[in-house]
């Protein structure tokens, strides 16, 4: 609550959902990346608590600690392709168990602030466990807060959450199901992205 209310002071955020959720149905939230802003503002705005990777370098500053963690962050190490499998695996044990879970398909923040090609491992997910994905996107945290800064400018920033994508059995047990989930995906998240 804090942090929304933080954020619509100082940045007046804003949120716009292009659908409304269906009551109990659970998501991989799929977000572009630009900022260390991102967790905390999906975090914050989302109705429900979300689970999520991040760099364990995160945990080292007390603040960004304090407020990643009660927005449902768990550290992983920087990723090798162990520890991505592994951190997949962990993600569909979170979803499985019951949580709505947060992933930044980009890979990393955008050094640029625009959207990155989309990496498969949400895909994996969605089509492992049968997930709907609900595509979001964040405007103006690259600007707020860019990769190196330590301080928060009070920039306007947006946060969109775009219509779930949900994919039947016919998709999920597909062969080329990925590719099919990630072009969605990718449709979907550069809409919002230009809107």
């Amino acid at each position: 609550m804090f942090f929304r209310i933080a954020f619509t002071l100082y940045n007046r955020c804003s949120v716009k959902w292009l659908e409304d959720l269906k009551p109990g149905e659970r998501f991989v939230v799929a977000c572009n990346h630009c900022s260390n802003l991102d967790p905390i503002l999906i975090g914050s705005f989302f109705p429900r608590p979300l689970r999520y990777f991040a760099k364990e370098e995160l945990f080292h500053s007390w603040f960004l600690r304090t407020a990643i963690t009660a927005l449902g962050a768990v550290p992983v190490s920087r990723v090798d392709n162990a520890t991505a499998a592994s951190a997949l695996k962990s993600f569909m044990k979170l979803y499985r168990e019951g949580s709505d879970v947060l992933i930044f398909p980009e890979g990393g923040r955008s050094l640029d602030g625009r959207l990155q090609p989309l990496e498969a491992g949400v895909a994996l997910i969605a089509s492992h466990e049968n997930a709907p994905i609900l595509p979001a996107y964040i405007r103006g945290s690259f600007e707020a807060m860019p990769p190196g800064a330590t301080f928060v400018k009070p920039v306007r920033i947006s946060v969109t959450f775009g219509k779930p994508l949900r994919f039947g059995p016919e998709v999920y047990k597909k062969r080329g199901s990925r590719e099919v989930i990630m072009g969605e995906l990718t449709a979907a998240m550069k809409a919002l992205e230009s809107a």
